[in-house]
């Protein structure tokens, strides 16, 4: 099964991709693992995306699409992947088209897990963290005990600052901006499939089993 997973930030994708990882025994793959694995293991390609990092910029195209291929021609990915957070462009998106056919797979399903924007808003900017123990709170979904304090450490709890609505607006609008185009390729391709997140967990993980043909475990 070979998954292309799409989803804006607080749309739960990281929680269903860790599911359909249980269920079909793929890797999960993001483009931020890929990166650190091949600049750790050292790869050629490892050192020129590390070169452009280093120096604050984009890595190219041409850079990215080679760690790709090189992660998915792993023997874990033998049996399938689930793709995350590429390819990011229609340019990226045909360049994946061509790299897959060059190691004679195509893509199963493309699945974006859709949230109105007003929803992401309350869910990103509701998180809050503990500053001596790091771990995540929610106003709505998970508050501490006490306000502001943490029930694990009694440290002090607060908002990051990538968390605040401007941020969270301006993050979100920078997503939608870039998916569109994506969204309109793979559907002339009849692999897209858009799945409603604002339901519950289970039964978000239940239309993408079956958009991909299979019984929700």
């Amino acid at each position: 099964m070979h998954i292309l997973l799409m989803g804006p930030p607080g749309a739960g994708k990281g929680t269903q991709a860790a599911r359909l990882v249980d269920s079909f025994k793929i890797p999960h793959i993001s483009t931020g693992d890929m990166f650190r694995v091949a600049v750790k293991e050292g790869t050629q390609l490892g050192k020129k995306a590390k070169e452009y990092m280093d120096a604050g910029q984009l890595v190219p195209d041409e850079v990215t699409i080679g760690i790709v291929k090189e992660r998915l021609m792993k023997p874990d990915c033998a049996k399938g992947f689930i793709l995350d957070g590429f390819p990011r462009t229609a340019t990226q998106a045909e360049a994946l088209d061509k790299t897959l056919a060059d190691m004679n797979i195509k893509l199963d399903r493309v699945i974006n897990i859709a949230v109105p924007e007003t929803e992401l808003v309350e869910r990103l900017t509701g998180r809050r963290v503990c500053k001596a123990c790091g771990y995540t709170y929610h106003n709505r979904f998970n508050p501490p005990a006490c306000e502001n304090v943490c029930d694990k450490c009694q440290g002090e709890v607060f908002q990051r600052g990538d968390d605040r609505e401007e941020t969270v607006k301006k993050r979100l609008a920078v997503y939608q901006s870039q998916t569109k185009p994506l969204i309109e390729y793979y559907s002339k391709q009849g692999l897209y499939s858009e799945i409603d997140g604002e339901q519950n967990i289970d039964k978000v993980y239940s239309d993408i089993c079956q958009s991909l043909g299979r019984v929700a475990l």
